[in-house]
């Protein structure tokens, strides 16, 4: 995305067209559905829960960290267990009134889907065999369940992008409403100037936020991204000069101002699956650098941003552990002051990436998540 996003600056209208189409195409392809197959490094296999069903019919509502939690110790350990079928498009998605059964395969568990034909079925078929019997399943994508609840993440999968500083120069942005209006919504005409928006496009109209700094080892101040949440999207209608006629169609918790961002739109989704980092994913030492949508700690089922991205290796869909550093203490006989060590206390998975930061989703958590907790890839071993 760096070079997407940086290359918007020093442009003309032509060529920003094409930024615009890129920049499109880049968010459109980083946050589509993932097929992914991660097997873990740990020969053992993962243990299951004593009261893990041999058989769980999926409801709606459910969600695949949910189902994978009734069946594991360790819910990011699933796509170990998972019985992939090789001849699905989409191998990982699951519907609502899918039979799963638990199997067995040279000792190991193994879940998957019931076609009529029980373990034998699924088993086959995760080893590259056919059904005994053509079957035809015609399903909408939005049907299949999520990884995890899309309405609490939703304001930052969809609406919520962190670009480079450098890429805001020349992005064209609104001066104004047709009535003279300070701020304006949905069924109302905002005009933007800036080349390159294209009349019968929509876009998205972003507000900048507060942005990411972070001082590095050699005491200079980084800017490693800003956040600009998007307001509303707006159809363009007409285009004289450099000014722009933007119909707005849909507004998101917040009305648009003078000086807003226009921006192309994109369709952004979930990961399909989870999976566990290991040492060698992701850069180390990452932390907690935002609670989003709260003052100071996050809980179970917040949002986060942690100060590591793609060019670290982070990607959507990993698992990291979560720990709380440990207190210094002053030691009572030497009077040393004494780090304890950290404390794992939750769980999250990235839903989001961009170059530097990440969005990740707190999956579970013992004690409240502060800013500065550090991340650290899930522990495999079963003890």
């Amino acid at each position: 995305m760096k070079k997407v996003l940086t290359g918007i600056t020093n442009f003309h209208a032509k060529g920003f067209k094409k930024q615009l189409l890129a920049v499109t195409l880049c968010l459109s392809a980083g946050f589509t559905y993932m097929d992914v197959t991660h097997a873990s490094p740990n020969a053992n296999p993962p243990a299951l829960k004593t009261s893990a069903p041999y058989v769980y019919v999926v409801k709606r509502g459910d969600t695949l960290w949910d189902i994978a939690g009734k069946f594991l110790n360790k819910p990011w350990r699933w796509p170990e267990i998972w019985a992939s079928n090789k001849h699905v498009k989409n191998p990982h998605w699951i519907y609502p009134g899918d039979k799963l059964l638990l199997c067995t395969l040279e000792g190991r568990p193994l879940i998957g889907v019931d076609e009529g034909d029980g373990c034998e079925g699924i088993i086959r078929r995760h080893q590259g065999g056919t059904s005994l019997r053509p079957q035809v399943r015609v399903e909408s994508i939005n049907s299949a369940i999520s990884v995890i609840p899309l309405s609490d993440i939703q304001q930052w999968l969809e609406h919520s992008i962190v670009i480079n500083p450098e890429s805001l120069q020349n992005i064209p942005y609104t001066i104004g409403a047709a009535d003279n209006r300070v701020v304006t919504g949905a069924g109302q005409t905002v005009y933007a100037r800036g080349n390159g928006l294209v009349v019968g496009q929509r876009y998205g109209v972003y507000r900048e936020a507060q942005p990411y700094t972070f001082v590095n080892a050699e005491g200079q101040k980084i800017n490693a991204g800003i956040e600009l949440t998007e307001v509303a999207s707006a159809l363009a209608t007409a285009d004289e000069n450099d000014i722009t006629t933007l119909e707005l169609t849909d507004s998101y918790n917040a009305e648009v101002r003078r000086g807003d961002y226009v921006l192309p739109r994109y369709d952004a989704e979930l990961p399909s699956l989870f999976y566990p980092t290991t040492t060698t994913d992701v850069t180390d030492g990452g932390k907690v650098v935002r609670v989003q949508g709260s003052i100071g700690t996050a809980a179970q089922h917040g949002v986060v941003t942690i100060d590591r991205g793609s060019l670290s290796g982070a990607k959507a869909g990993q698992v990291f552990s979560i720990y709380q550093q440990g207190e210094v203490i002053r030691d009572p006989k030497t009077k040393e002051s004494i780090k304890l060590p950290s404390q794992k206390i939750g769980t999250l998975m990235i839903f989001k990436s961009f170059d530097h930061l990440s969005y990740a989703y707190i999956l579970d958590s013992s004690l409240p998540i502060k800013l500065g907790a550090e991340i650290k890839p899930t522990a495999l071993a079963d003890n």
